[in-house]
């Protein structure tokens, strides 16, 4: 009758509407304890990423070749574990945490304590080498176990485009405060325990003995030891935060059978070489920029200062991105947020050196590394979605696309590291001196400037490419919707048959 036909719509809607409100939308709450996950990755990468090459160097004393072994190794082994902890974690059981959780809270210790041991010099001498390739290889797994499961988690928090893309602006804002907080404790930290430069023109030999002799240079040690510890308390509380704060929603999860799907799919190829470039862009500016500040510009007493303005520009500006994108579209972010930092490159190695405009610079600067942070991880789930559009029928491949992303960027960030470093062996680096050689200025700034401006217009001309517009968005968005309103009533039908039963 009209009147049981009303009543089965009325019912109908009421449990679509308490579908969408429960299993879609996400508190405040939610959202923030979901981000904090992300800033563990950001606080010891930015760490690892500005300081741990001028510590080989400077402080461990190694030489250039073991350092630049050490970080492509370190670098490349990261890398290569991405897949494989992705694989792990799709064959992993489901438990009543979920499935990617119980990872994070299970590396976490594990983590800290190698990640701790690193900035720690061992006593042996002919064992530095090996300490560190281990220690670093270590903590970079258990930050695998750490990372990929939560990078996946996105996709699992919320079926609904918008409220993954507000989570995933959340996200951005704590990992670059994630970023600040790294430099801020490990700069300022370690900045108070600089010892001073060693004065000595090219060809001289500096002694290992005469420098492990310094009062300063231990204590210097010490200031590491002292911000590793600080950083490891907070990796640990965010660990926590995360674990209690969200929850993860059910999804069956297939890694060979779509791996090939994946990696066929040609926006999430494009997607991926694109931000290969661009990232390369970022990395190599990062691992380089702290000798650069110290030797090219001269600001040994400073470079911690002005690797924080860059990171507090970025934190500040990730909000104006994310409304730039949801306003202009996420490819055009793409365009000019990349290309922005352009001018800032040319601009800090042209000049005369001059702390003020070098503070201007930087934070000029980190307006672009802002759009950097964001952007990767704001386009991922688009494609997801865009593949979930064409293949309907195939679910549970998001730790692929996020697991093999991941890869890629970090097997290439480890290959441009490793040859930074080699660079600066080749062109006579002197370890702890007051002034370098020229060759040695001449590659920090082809390595902070032409080397990144020569990526990130590779990475440009490549986004031309990438298929998924605004209008190709919405209309995924749109189809999605659909598939999941059809499921609810295909749900509804089956469970009242079974009543009728």
């Amino acid at each position: 009758t009209g009147i049981q036909g009303l009543s089965y719509c009325m019912k109908h809607f009421i449990y679509l509407f308490i579908y969408l409100r429960n299993e879609l939308m996400l508190s405040i709450c939610n959202k923030l304890c979901y981000a904090v996950g992300g800033a563990p990755y950001q606080i010891t990468g930015c760490a690892l990423g500005f300081f741990l090459q001028i510590y080989l160097l400077d402080v461990a004393q190694l030489d250039p070749f073991y350092a630049s072994i050490i970080l492509f190794v370190g670098r490349a082994w990261d890398a290569v574990t991405d897949p494989i902890i992705g694989f792990m974690v799709s064959r992993s059981p489901w438990t009543r945490f979920g499935r990617m959780l119980p990872w994070i809270l299970f590396s976490t210790p594990l983590a800290v304590v190698s990640y701790f041991l690193i900035w720690y010099v061992p006593v042996i001498e002919n064992g530095k080498v090996i300490w560190y390739l281990v220690f670093y290889c270590l903590f970079q797994t258990l930050q695998t176990c750490f990372h990929v499961p939560y990078s996946a988690l996105t996709m699992f928090i919320s079926e609904d485009q918008k409220e993954r893309d507000s989570a995933t602006a959340y996200r951005m804002t704590v990992e670059v405060l994630g970023t600040v907080i790294g430099t801020a404790v490990q700069g300022q930290i370690v900045g108070m325990a600089n010892p001073p430069c060693i004065p000595v023109a090219p060809g001289d030999n500096i002694t290992t003995e005469g420098l492990n002799s310094s009062l300063l240079l231990g204590q210097e040690k010490t200031a590491y030891m002292i911000a590793s510890g600080a950083i490891c308390s907070i990796y640990v509380l965010c660990a926590v935060v995360l674990f209690f704060g969200v929850k993860e929603k059910k999804e069956l999860m297939s890694f060979w059978q779509g791996i090939g799907l994946v990696m066929g799919h040609g926006p999430y190829v494009r997607l991926v070489m694109g931000f290969l470039f661009t990232s390369l862009a970022f990395m190599l500016l990062e691992g380089n920029f702290a000798l650069f500040c110290c030797y090219t510009l001269g600001f040994r007493n400073d470079f911690q200062n002005i690797l924080l303005v860059i990171m507090l520009a970025a934190m500040l500006t990730i909000p104006f991105w994310q409304w730039f994108l949801t306003k202009f579209g996420k490819k055009n972010a793409v365009y000019i947020g990349t290309s922005s930092v352009i001018p800032f490159m040319i601009l800090v190695v042209c000049v005369k050196s001059n702390l003020i405009i070098t503070y201007m610079v930087s934070f000029a600067a980190g307006v672009g590394v802002a759009a950097a942070f964001l952007l990767p991880w704001s386009m991922l789930p688009d494609v997801v979605d865009d593949f979930q559009v064409q293949n309907p029928d195939s679910r549970g491949h998001e730790a692929i696309f996020y697991s093999f992303y991941v890869f890629f960027t970090k097997f290439a960030s480890g290959i441009s590291l490793g040859i930074s470093t080699l660079s600066l062996d080749f062109a006579g680096y002197m370890t702890r001196g007051c002034t370098q050689p020229e060759n040695v200025d001449i590659t920090l700034k082809v390595l902070v400037s032409a080397a990144p401006i020569g990526l990130i217009l590779i990475g440009l001309v490549l986004f031309r490419s990438y298929p998924i517009d605004e209008e190709r968005r919405q209309c995924n968005r749109k189809l999605l919707q659909e598939q999941r309103e059809n499921e609810v009533d295909s749900e509804t039908d089956s469970t009242e048959l079974t009543n009728m039963v």
